[in-house]
């Protein structure tokens, strides 16, 4: 079981990694939107590429915050029964949901969106506005990315829910 708590324990750290990556993102996208309205209104300036920026930075926030989100257990949540419940029955509850719900619903996307990201990728698709982003596809992969970093803290939860029940606390690892 130590093996599998490490695990959960580098996923989770990864995870938070990408998540303050994210927090740099926001910051990054405040500064962009910041500086495009002033060169908007203060200088009649305009860059499509600066205004796509900050569009591609929310998206990335989005996508790759997701996995970090649900780390932080701050996803969307109807706990009406959850939330006064045994840690034990959130346990099955999350280890049901993880694998019955998450699961399908990740490969879902994944099949569906990697031949979408492929193909950008081959044609080495560009912004369609003129003076726009190039390497478009770096945008759309963030779809391939948001279910890489769902996926991996899927397991790192599927992992802690299987400890849980089987009486094994992540504190119990001495390493």
């Amino acid at each position: 079981m130590s093996a599998l708590a490490q695990l959960s324990k580098f996923i989770d750290r990864f995870n938070t990694i990408i998540g303050y990556l994210c927090a740099f993102f926001v910051f990054s996208m405040v500064i962009v939107v910041f500086t495009v309205v002033v060169l908007r209104y203060g200088f009649n300036i305009g860059f499509i590429w600066m205004q796509e920026v900050y569009v591609w930075l929310h998206s990335f926030v989005f996508m790759l915050g997701a996995g970090f989100t649900y780390l932080a257990n701050e996803h969307v949540r109807i706990d009406v029964f959850y939330r006064e419940a045994s840690k034990k029955y959130k346990a099955t509850v999350d280890l049901f949901g993880n694998i019955f719900l998450l699961l399908p619903f990740l490969y879902i996307i994944w099949n569906y969106s990697y031949p979408f990201v492929y193909r950008s990728f081959l044609m080495g698709e560009v912004s369609r506005e003129a003076g726009g982003m190039p390497a478009l596809y770096i945008l759309k992969s963030a779809i391939l990315w948001f279910c890489l970093v769902l996926f991996l803290q899927l397991v790192s939860n599927v992992i802690k829910s299987i400890l849980t029940l089987s009486n094994y606390h992540l504190s119990d690892n001495k390493s």
